[in-house]
């Protein structure tokens, strides 16, 4: 009898979580919904959206990933400003190579991803600090939080960096990521996407992005790629496939620029003012 009580006890409680988990039906609902307010909004004449929206309801952790008070604008500490000194001698050229960090070759198709970073003006961001970090072939990373069944990779690691050259440009060879589950809802999937990572001149300026691949199916499931409600913007963050970038039998080529503010910055809050 008591085993019996477990049994209906347990099976009670996988019922109410799994009635509690939003099915991919209702997230796409809600992405449309949202969407489509804002296209009414922008039809009548409101600003269009070029950032992810920090609050966004599909995405269900997003409410937890934002500030929930007002900004206060600080001097950061010396430190700060002048640190880290990041240079040719710093990076080592093979750092972009995330393909040559073990002792064998890791699975997966071999891409070349290169793009130029700009100003809002079209110049060049010149020795910029790019970091990337993605998932295996499998879509699997090397770390403890990281439990999705899928086989890890021993010869690769996932993470790279460069540094921009004169002309703005970088480049990395690695393996196209693969798509992983998570848990936003129920069988939850993430489009393949490498992170990208830029310092600016200090730790104060780091931007954080996400370069996707063209043609994913996964694209119209994802609350993520969908938090950016303006299509244009979600379509920028797309890579392009550049044949002139492939490396005969070797590995196929993306092309990704990414543009920064500059003189055509969006609007940011007054520094002299009092939040």
């Amino acid at each position: 009898m008591e085993m019996e009580e477990d049994l209906f006890s347990n099976s009670h409680v996988i019922e109410k979580l799994d009635t509690a988990e939003a099915s991919q039906d209702q997230i796409s609902a809600e992405i449309a919904s949202v969407h489509a307010e804002y296209s009414k909004r922008v039809d009548d004449g409101a600003a269009e959206e070029t950032q992810p929206r920090i609050d966004f309801p599909p995405y269900r952790s997003s409410l937890l990933r934002h500030p929930t008070k007002d900004p206060h604008h600080v001097d950061p500490e010396t430190i700060e400003l002048w640190s880290p000194a990041f240079g040719h001698q710093d990076v080592h050229a093979l750092e972009s190579d995330l393909t040559i960090q073990h002792n064998g070759e890791p699975l997966g198709e071999r891409i070349i991803v290169r793009g130029r970073i700009l100003d809002g003006d079209g110049h060049p961001v010149r020795n910029q600090l790019v970091e990337i970090w993605q998932a295996s072939s499998a879509g699997r990373y090397i770390h403890k939080r990281d439990q999705h069944p899928a086989p890890l990779d021993p010869n690769f690691t996932g993470v790279g960096r460069c540094i921009t050259t004169d002309d703005g440009s970088y480049e990395f060879t690695t393996i196209k990521p693969g798509p992983y589950p998570w848990k936003n809802h129920y069988n939850a999937w993430r489009p393949a996407h490498i992170h990208f990572s830029l310092f600016g001149t200090d730790f104060a300026q780091r931007m954080i992005t996400q370069m996707y691949f063209p043609g994913d199916p996964l694209f119209a499931l994802d609350p993520i790629y969908q938090s950016i409600t303006d299509s244009k913007a979600r379509d920028r963050l797309v890579a392009t496939y550049d044949h002139n970038i492939t490396s005969h039998e070797w590995a196929t080529g993306y092309n990704w620029d990414i543009v920064l503010t500059g003189s055509n910055r969006t609007w940011m809050e007054d520094e002299d003012a009092e939040s």
